[in-house]
């Protein structure tokens, strides 16, 4: 592991997490987990009472966030493979989504925000590192759109902006900065 990752997953991270708001006992899902950079410090925020899913349709990087786990001794992550859209998860169940560096990927992008709003709790949030954006390193489904069209996307999916910043975190194995986009289920 590089030496930016190890220093995200030991103490950067859980600084990050908390900042946009992530607390002990919560549940969060980490939508696109990879290798789990996001998974794995959130599990140690939320703590024994807490639970957080990775969820990717990779199965090679959900081995390799299981090994990580194991070896950070975190125990309360929950795995789950995806090849669609669709969470195996209860109707109002988690506190926090986490969707970083991920939705450039997706070309039905609606229906991911309709299971997300889904399986969040009334008033949960929804937080978005909407990295490959027109204006940030162009790629795939978000190559041509702004940030401000990636904001109207969300909120047309009946979540409500609540918070906009631009911050340091882990991108790939190394640290960059982008926008975080923090939404509340509107109800």
């Amino acid at each position: 592991m590089r030496a930016d990752v190890r220093r995200w997953v030991k103490k950067d991270g859980e600084i990050f997490l908390k900042q946009i708001g992530i607390k002990e006992g919560q549940i969060i899902l980490d939508f696109g987990c990879g290798e789990g950079h996001y998974t794995i410090p959130a599990a140690k925020v939320v703590g024994e009472d807490g639970r957080v899913y990775g969820v990717d349709k990779d199965s090679g990087s959900l081995d390799k966030l299981l090994e990580e786990a194991k070896s950070e001794s975190v125990k309360n992550i929950v795995l789950m493979k995806t090849e669609d859209l669709k969470l195996d998860l209860k109707d109002e169940s988690i506190d926090v989504v986490l969707a970083y560096d991920v939705i450039h990927y997706i070309e039905e992008r609606r229906k991911l925000f309709d299971e997300i709003y889904r399986v969040l709790k009334k008033g949960g949030l929804l937080s978005v590192y909407p990295k490959h954006y027109k204006q940030d390193q162009p790629l795939w489904k978000l190559a041509d759109v702004d940030l401000k069209d990636v904001i109207e996307e969300i909120e047309g999916a009946k979540f409500k902006l609540e918070r906009k910043s631009y911050e340091e975190l882990m991108h790939d194995d190394y640290y960059n900065k982008g926008y975080i986009l923090n939404f509340r289920k509107d109800v």
